[in-house]
């Protein structure tokens, strides 16, 4: 078979670097794990965004339904099952975060693209008792580093609302950097919104992410303590 630009097609493993589990990095709020999402994380995940409602809600896409209604404990099975089923396609990494072992928020790198291309987008949200500990980071850092060695990915990009200063520094943190703004791109909380592009690719990352991070002091592994 050919793919149309004079080179042939070869087929890759379905879902390389996937199911997995990556950490742990010590951050000042604790232990940051990643690891697949599970079924009876329901209630922890549907306290955590029902509390969570005011912080989460300014920064993410408009869905059908109410909060309370997409964030019940009822709503989680199917979200989980969909995501499951994505990553058993090689088209998602969809992780559970934990600090000190428990339920802490979710990063999903989503719609991966193989073939030439090799690229997806990461997304990611923290309870707000951990939020500015350093958790996001390490999460976004044990990602990206995952993606690019056992995923077998090429390129991670992220799209974050210029007013979001915090989730931007995140990124900025893990080298991610700007590329352009986009448009009215996503519905917020009933606007269209502009939101950032930002980006990196394996060669940026060097010797990895972490290890960056660990350098500079903002995360530590568990053997430095």
């Amino acid at each position: 078979m050919s793919t149309g630009y004079g080179t042939p097609y070869v087929a890759e493993p379905q879902r390389p670097g996937w199911p997995a589990k990556a950490g742990p990095l010590m951050v000042p709020s604790g232990t940051v794990r990643l690891r697949p999402l599970r079924l009876r994380d329901a209630s922890e995940w549907s306290r955590l965004r029902l509390r969570d409602r005011e912080y989460l809600e300014r920064w993410e896409p408009a869905q059908p339904g109410t909060w309370r209604e997409r964030n019940a404990v009822a709503a989680w099975p199917s979200q989980w099952s969909a995501l499951r089923r994505l990553a058993r396609r090689g088209q998602c990494f969809p992780f559970a975060i934990t600090v000190d072992d428990v339920f802490a928020g979710q990063l999903t790198i989503g719609n991966v693209i193989r073939a030439a291309l090799r690229s997806a987008w990461i997304g990611y949200w923290v309870a707000s008792t951990v939020a500015g500990g350093g958790v996001a980071t390490a999460a976004v850092a044990l990602a990206t580093d995952h993606a690019f060695r056992e995923g077998g990915l090429h390129r991670l990009e992220a799209t974050v609302r210029p007013e979001n200063a915090a989730s931007l520094r995140v990124l900025e943190k893990a080298g991610y950097r700007e590329e352009g703004l986009f448009r009215r791109y996503l519905q917020v909380q009933g606007e269209w919104r502009d939101h950032l592009c930002y980006a990196v690719t394996a060669e940026e990352t060097g010797d990895g992410v972490v290890s960056r991070l660990v350098a500079t002091g903002k995360v530590t592994l568990p053997e430095q303590r």
